[in-house]
């Protein structure tokens, strides 16, 4: 939906300039940017939510600038500061506060920011200019019928990333490559892919786009990979379960290890979490199966109660994870 500004920013001569207002959705660049030749890019996403008491809260928006931030020496683009990106989002809600959907829709404003090299290069290496965009949009509740469980498939003819490649990195290659597994498994029925390692196809790397965790024992399960992209999500989840106290583990998980969890979840920005109906494994033909009735399990359904809460400041935020834009 369009929405009535976006914030900009720019990087010439060796240094960032000033936040400008535009309402433009239009961007006018070179066409040797490095962003189209040589995928000099990376990008974001985050929420901002209206509360009962009609505050607009942002969710960890610290944890969003570092990643950035990492993004950017991964592909060797200029760095912004971690105040200055914040200062975008609070001006974008600002700007754009009637956009913010009401507490009872469960809706939320979504922040996209983005940066990329515009400076004209045909030989392969960095740009010397770069942009930064943000734009907001409305996006309605994950869940249309309520809190729900969704299939995912293994197939090990694909592979998100290279375990010392980018996929650490938020930037838009490593989405381009998930393309045509994700639309694979969605024409067979499945929610999105469940990939497995690139080295050894033995341990679980990522949901689609989206990190995973299994509940056993009291215990939190999720992933340690080099290819992983680090959820913020994740890490939050991981602190609230602590807080439950649960064990939290992050470790190689080995695929055959699916078969003694209780509950799974995929977990990211557009969710919080996906609960998983169960996994079934494309070549091995065995399906691991999380729920007897459908429905996602209690540990799961605590934990997104608990981070909905935080974000809509329904639960108390102990852990200053929420900036009210006033």
């Amino acid at each position: 939906m369009k929405t009535d500004y976006n914030i900009r920013c720019t990087y010439k001569n060796g240094a960032w300039g000033e936040l400008e207002v535009s309402d433009s959705e239009m961007v006018t660049m070179h066409m040797a940017a490095t962003c189209i030749h040589y995928g000099q890019e990376s990008f974001e996403g985050l929420k901002a939510f209206r509360g009962a008491d009609n505050k607009i809260r942002v969710f960890r928006m610290d944890e969003n600038a570092k990643r950035m931030q990492d993004s950017s020496m991964g592909t060797m683009m200029a760095v912004l500061p971690i105040e200055k990106f914040e200062e975008a989002i609070v001006k974008a809600v600002k700007l754009n506060e009637r956009f913010v959907p009401p507490y009872e829709s469960g809706a939320a404003l979504y922040i996209r920011p983005f940066l990329f090299g515009t400076g004209a290069q045909v030989g392969v290496k960095p740009a010397n200019e770069y942009m930064f965009i943000l734009f907001v949009t409305p996006v309605g509740p994950y869940f249309k019928g309520g809190f729900q469980t969704t299939p995912f498939v293994i197939m090990r003819e694909f592979d998100r990333s290279a375990p010392l490649g980018m996929g650490k990195y938020k930037v838009g290659g490593n989405y381009a490559a998930s393309l045509v597994a994700g639309e694979k498994a969605h024409q067979m029925g499945y929610s999105n892919v469940f990939y497995l390692d690139a080295i050894e196809k033995k341990y679980i790397d990522e949901c689609g786009a989206a990190n995973f965790f299994g509940i056993k024992n009291n215990t939190y399960v999720t992933p340690k990979s080099s290819s992983i992209l680090p959820s913020i999500t994740n890490k939050s989840l991981m602190v609230l379960a602590e807080d439950m106290g649960m064990k939290v583990e992050r470790r190689q998980i080995p695929v055959e290890e699916l078969a003694t969890f209780d509950e799974a979840g995929a977990c990211g920005t557009a969710a919080v979490i996906s609960p998983i109906e169960r996994i079934d494994d494309y070549d091995e033909k065995i399906s691991y199966v999380f729920t007897k009735d459908g429905k996602p399990g209690p540990i799961s359904e605590k934990l997104y109660k608990k981070l909905r809460g935080i974000q809509y400041g329904d639960e108390p935020d102990t852990h200053g994870w929420i900036t009210i834009v006033e």
